[in-house]
């Protein structure tokens, strides 16, 4: 059975178990963050979807914490799937991993087989390759964060070059269907705008964090294409709105925003961050 090893453990996170437990933490004290550590029993989930985004934790880490805190503090999923966008060009069109397990620091995440083979039997864009995942962190960034607040759970990635709608839609209804009968959780990881000016930044990024709060997929890809957005996961997105709506979500809340600038202090050119969970 296949072992993914990381890739950038020791740069968008720290290689190290317990300095990554400590920063996970940091992530969820930081006065960007929620505040405060997951803790208490957990409440009945009604949340579908989650987005993250996944540059190093220092920056784009708090504003993940807000989604995994509404996580935490809903019933744990069976399986979560995670889709990220492919950075950088290597494997399918759209790759999945369905075989062996996912190792971070913190240990190894079992690859639910089962589930995979589902999607990959009702998404002919989707196929099995490993080496899209070889060295990106899209995908990566997000496991040790599901980790530290579910502990033993089951996984799938999924890696999207092609992100158009066309093919988002197939990947979402894909979930979907494969997902019936199953309790399965989808995170999309993207970024939002890249090094542009925090103004600029601010204004485009509201034209994304719009789109999705108005659960409309076909609006999201438009605005990006009509403004030429560099939100690198836009395709991920759309698949996991998609994805919701045909499982009977409604509401999609905007948790927390900001730039990196607003970690650093330098507004000249910065990323922007979001996180955003999609409920019933």
């Amino acid at each position: 059975m296949s072992v993914r090893r990381p890739a950038v453990a020791g740069a968008f996170y720290p290689a190290q178990p317990d300095r990554l437990r400590d920063q996970i933490e940091a992530c969820f004290t930081h006065e960007r963050g929620p505040g405060r550590l997951p803790g208490g029993e957990r409440a009945p989930r009604d949340t579908l979807a989650v987005v993250c985004p996944h540059a190093g934790y220092v920056y784009s880490g708090p504003a993940a914490a807000h989604s995994y805190l509404a996580l935490a503090e809903q019933k744990k999923p069976d399986t979560v799937v995670v889709l990220g966008p492919n950075h950088t060009g290597w494997g399918s069109p759209v790759s999945m991993m369905g075989e062996g397990s996912w190792e971070t620091p913190l240990g190894r995440v079992r690859l639910d087989s089962e589930l995979a083979k589902a999607i990959f039997e009702a998404a002919g864009v989707i196929d099995y390759d490993e080496t899209a995942f070889l060295r990106e962190h899209s995908v990566e960034v997000q496991v040790p964060f599901l980790q530290y607040i579910y502990g033993d759970f089951k996984l799938v990635p999924v890696c999207m070059g092609y992100q158009d709608l066309q093919t988002s839609r197939e990947v979402g209804e894909a979930i979907h269907r494969a997902s019936e009968g199953r309790d399965v959780l989808v995170v999309a990881s993207t970024d939002l705008t890249h090094q542009e000016p925090q103004q600029s930044a601010n204004r485009k990024d509201r034209m994304i964090i719009d789109s999705i709060q108005a659960m409309d997929e076909e609006r999201l890809q438009k605005v990006v294409h009509d403004n030429r957005l560099t939100t690198c996961g836009y395709g991920p997105v759309s698949a996991a709105l998609v994805a919701s709506k045909l499982d009977g979500a409604k509401k999609a809340e905007l948790l927390s925003y900001y730039t990196s600038g607003d970690i650093v202090g330098d507004y000249g050119g910065v990323v922007g961050y979001a996180a955003v969970r999609i409920t019933k």
